[in-house]
């Protein structure tokens, strides 16, 4: 079973615009930041971090992202299933990623803006640093 969630909000329109809303408990965030692709062909990926905690929100557009818990940092197996979640403006979600995770992104519309949270610093971030090719794990197919 999976431990990452997504969290469902919603949109309200009348004539005054649009509210989006989403329900969040204190998550222990330290950062945050924006990930806007140049285009929709390339992707980002594969990022993990053993200790690092992400929440992902599309702000603008749609994105498609892909997770893996990998069974060993140094050398995971190739073959390990990824989880699959399609983010888009039209849907207020969340996704929550536990520690322990690699990611893979890419956008489905041109502009597509995601919002990332994360519960390190930056300089922890890069000390907890593990990198695959795209082809890892299918990224290459999202």
């Amino acid at each position: 079973m999976s431990e990452i969630k997504v969290l469902e909000g919603g949109i309200f329109t009348d004539h005054r615009g649009t509210l989006t809303y989403l329900d969040v408990e204190p998550l222990g965030v330290r950062r945050h930041y924006f990930i806007r692709n140049a285009d929709t062909t390339v992707i980002r990926g594969w990022h993990g971090h053993q200790h690092e905690r992400k929440w992902f929100q599309c702000v603008k557009g749609a994105f498609r992202l892909a997770f893996v818990r990998p069974d060993d940092w140094d050398s995971p197996s190739p073959d390990l299933p990824a989880e699959v979640f399609e983010l888009s403006d039209r849907r207020e979600q969340m996704v929550c990623l536990p520690k322990g995770y690699a990611n893979c992104i890419r956008a489905v519309e041109p502009d597509s803006i995601l919002m990332v949270w994360s519960d390190k610093y930056i300089d922890e971030a890069h000390a907890d640093s593990w990198r695959w090719p795209a082809q890892m794990w299918g990224g290459e197919k999202l």
